[in-house]
């Protein structure tokens, strides 16, 4: 395959969808890590897209009418991890010994709280694979979200009288998108959780990697008024740490070590 035909593809591809990581591209080219980011470096010295932590990413108004389907969470969980994790320390450093805290689904917010784990915190979650290693390995007071289980996106949700009782001083939560109407969600489920538990904390601290500024779900949940601190990496762009800045949102940015894998 050639060169014009590898950036053919890629174009193609972000038509379907508003990030691809170099892992992805790997399996639809057929080449090398090494090629595929050659490739994108290309891309993005012509503006056809965008160069961005772990892969490339569609330009503003290019590819699809900017809207994503959730992927799954065993998929989302490998992707941009060191970024996430890279996140994730940083958030970290805003939880004081004796906090009331509640962490949300998803894999950022999941990172955040493996590094909680053995801290004197009480930590409430709706998150099954963070309740399962907090439960394991943990020496915090846990608090667990009742109702019903939903494999996909891996959280417990339902009739809950636990988070009625409960009041954090913060709310860490992940996004699949943001823009300037705040952030976004593309299932319904986590729309009514995110929505319910918002009501319940003083301070909301949204932990997103710079890919999440070029997804468009289809569902506004919270408005950035809402949000009091944004932790993300370093591939941010200036336009929109300008967008969070402007909203009056405490900007947070991890330095990411190591190359893109």
């Amino acid at each position: 395959m050639s060169d014009l035909d590898r950036h053919r593809a890629i174009k193609d591809l972000l038509k379907e969808r508003p990030f691809a990581s170099v892992r992805d591209l790997q399996k639809v080219l057929g080449v090398s890590a090494a090629t595929v980011r050659r490739d994108i470096d290309k891309l993005h010295e012509t503006g056809i897209a965008r160069k961005v932590y772990g892969g490339i990413s569609a330009t503003d108004g290019y590819g699809s009418t900017a809207r994503a389907s959730a992927r799954p969470y065993d998929e989302n969980r490998d992707i941009a991890v060191e970024a996430k994790q890279a996140i994730a320390r940083m958030a970290e450093t805003l939880v004081r010994d004796g906090d009331s805290i509640m962490v949300h689904a998803g894999s950022t917010c999941y990172h955040l709280g493996v590094r909680l784990a053995r801290r004197n915190l009480k930590i409430y979650t709706n998150s099954m694979p963070l309740a399962a290693h907090l439960g394991e390995r943990g020496t915090c007071q846990l608090v667990i979200s009742g109702g019903e289980l939903h494999r996909e996106p891996g959280i417990i949700h339902g009739m809950d009288s636990s988070v009625s009782s409960f009041f954090a001083s913060k709310f860490f939560l992940g996004t699949q998108g943001i823009s300037e109407d705040g952030i976004l969600e593309s299932h319904p489920l986590l729309v009514r959780a995110i929505t319910h538990l918002s009501e319940r904390a003083d301070e909301i601290v949204l932990l997103a990697d710079s890919r999440k500024f070029s997804l468009r779900p289809r569902h506004a949940v919270l408005p950035l008024s809402r949000i009091s601190t944004l932790v993300t990496d370093d591939g941010v762009s200036d336009k929109n740490a300008k967008m969070i800045e402007d909203a009056g949102i405490q900007l947070l940015i991890a330095q990411v070590a190591g190359e893109p894998a």
